[in-house]
């Protein structure tokens, strides 16, 4: 595994462009999307405002969603969810409370050794945008893993 220069986060119109899905699920459409990613609605660490984000859930078992900020621990939501790990979360059309707890490292490896062959093509793609050279085996996607902050949000009841 490579990773010859990671992107910032989005700016711009890059920026706009990565939102779109935010504006479907505020016009009820989300449940295009289906299970394979949510509307995460958390708390600005310094404004304290409502924010949202749509991420792509990684794993999904029970009560449990494992997202991945593939921009890094740098990602705004990332972040927020540090600072207050309670946040709700839409998929579909179902929307419910979560507690966020972020991942180590030897997980984020695990994780994505098990998203990869589910996900080939969408994982070499989104890998490629992020900046890493993989050659397809279980080891490079576990380093992969290892460098990308996970979290797992939990269902509360």
């Amino acid at each position: 595994m490579e990773i010859p220069k990671r992107p910032a986060p989005p700016a711009g119109l890059r920026r706009a462009l990565f939102r779109l899905p935010v504006h479907l699920y505020r016009r009820g459409l989300g449940p295009l999307f289906g299970d394979r990613f949510l509307l995460l609605e958390h708390v600005g660490r310094v404004s304290g405002a409502t924010r949202q984000a749509v991420v792509e859930v990684v794993e999904h078992a029970g009560d449990d969603y494992v997202v991945c900020s593939g921009f890094g621990p740098r990602s705004d939501w990332y972040r927020n969810l540090l600072k207050t790990p309670r946040a709700t979360v839409q998929v579909g059309r179902s929307r419910f409370a979560v507690t966020a707890r972020p991942l180590d490292a030897d997980e984020g490896g695990e994780l994505m050794i098990r998203y990869a062959p589910r996900h080939p093509k969408a994982a070499a793609r989104l890998l490629r945008y992020m900046g890493f050279i993989v050659d397809g085996t279980k080891d490079d996607y576990r380093r992969v893993g290892r460098e990308l902050p996970f979290m797992r949000l939990t269902r509360v009841r």
